[in-house]
């Protein structure tokens, strides 16, 4: 495990030192692509994103990916730190994409490469290092799914004190807008758009949904933007707001907006649907090996690649999510040698 921990370290030094951004991952494509191709793995590449299959590959045999992601969001002006300089301060490992996800993938390419070769699996196993996940873009892990061997589980890594996220909120960003006749201020003309919109966001703030989701509770609605208006003595005729929904998996993206379109007059526009909520059944072996390790399980409120994928997954890796996107972010090197060392007897159990 040592020569894992240390090849993780410094793979994930040089990434840090690699710029790149969503949409902007080339770079650390070629990095990635490069360290499999050095241990004779043959490597498969889309844009950005890179994948392998284990030597021993048999189609008659159930199949896991491994998945993190490579892209980083931009920095943000508290860093103390140079992002792209990876430094090692008190176990610390700072830099920019250390903790999310550089760790977790890191760490999971290595459990790739620690199985790769072995003849006795009962199952294959894909890596797949994708792109763009910090802004679900299409040029990510969707774009290779119709291109990597079917999976038919997935461990997703990202930065979760390598508990198991059992369950993951989706997410639904609605533009809405309220439409109404504009007018004189100063008369009693028109039909002020704001007026209409205010009674739809009470409804969204109000709004209690029936079922809850075991793991991840209820269906959360929150109005974050609102916009309206152009003058100070013109009626307005339009009232725009955005809505971000956060899913659970007691309800489909779709039943959720069904239930919103019936109950408000403002037109609704979701950008996407796309980005479910996940579930692992409880009874999966990868859970059930996870219960031997004596893992925490809980339900996720941040979103992952996950919401992409239409088979059973489990989100976990080292490192913390609170620490993602923050100034002078870092993992901790033993969350790095914990987060290989369990990966791979999550999977040393599953084949047994």
């Amino acid at each position: 495990m040592n020569q894992l921990f240390e090849e993780a370290t410094e793979l994930l030094k040089t990434l840090i030192s690699t710029p790149s951004y969503s949409t902007e991952e080339s770079d650390t494509a070629d990095i990635i692509q490069e360290f499999l191709e050095e241990k004779n793995i043959s490597t498969h590449r889309h844009i950005n994103n890179v994948w392998a299959v284990n030597k021993h590959f048999d189609a008659d045999r159930p199949t896991i990916l491994l998945n993190s992601h490579h892209d980083t969001v931009k920095t943000n002006s508290g860093y103390t730190k140079d992002p792209f300089t990876p430094v090692i301060e008190e176990g610390k490992l700072f830099g920019l994409g250390s903790n999310d996800a550089g760790g977790p993938l890191t760490s999971l390419i290595e459990t790739f490469t620690h199985f790769y070769a072995k003849e006795d699996l009962k199952y294959n196993l894909v890596l797949a290092a994708s792109a763009e996940e910090e802004i679900s873009g299409d040029n990510g892990i969707i774009s290779i799914l119709d291109k990597i061997p079917d999976v038919d589980c997935a461990i997703v890594g990202e930065p979760t004190q390598m508990r198991m996220a059992v369950a993951e909120k989706g997410l639904m960003v609605l533009n809405c807008t309220a439409k109404g006749i504009s007018g004189h201020a100063a008369r009693d003309e028109g039909k002020n758009a704001i007026y209409k919109a205010v009674q739809d966001i009470e409804w969204f703030r109000t709004h209690k949904f029936e079922k809850q989701s075991e793991m991840l509770g209820p269906v959360k609605m929150t109005v974050t933007v609102v916009h309206s208006g152009s003058q100070h003595n013109v009626v307005p005729d339009i009232c725009d707001f955005t809505v971000d929904v956060r899913s659970t998996d007691a309800y489909t993206n779709e039943e959720i907006l069904e239930v919103i379109e019936d109950n408000i007059e403002s037109t609704v526009n979701p950008r996407s649907i796309r980005l479910n909520p996940s579930f692992i059944p409880l009874d999966h072996p990868i859970v059930q090996a996870g219960d031997k390790l004596n893992i925490e399980k809980y339900g996720s409120p941040t979103l992952s690649d996950q919401s992409v994928l239409s088979v059973p997954s489990l989100k976990i890796g080292p490192g913390k999510s609170a620490r993602s996107h923050t100034a002078d972010e870092f993992i901790y090197l033993d969350e790095i040698r914990n987060g290989i060392e369990t990966y791979v007897k999550l999977l040393e159990l599953v084949n047994r």
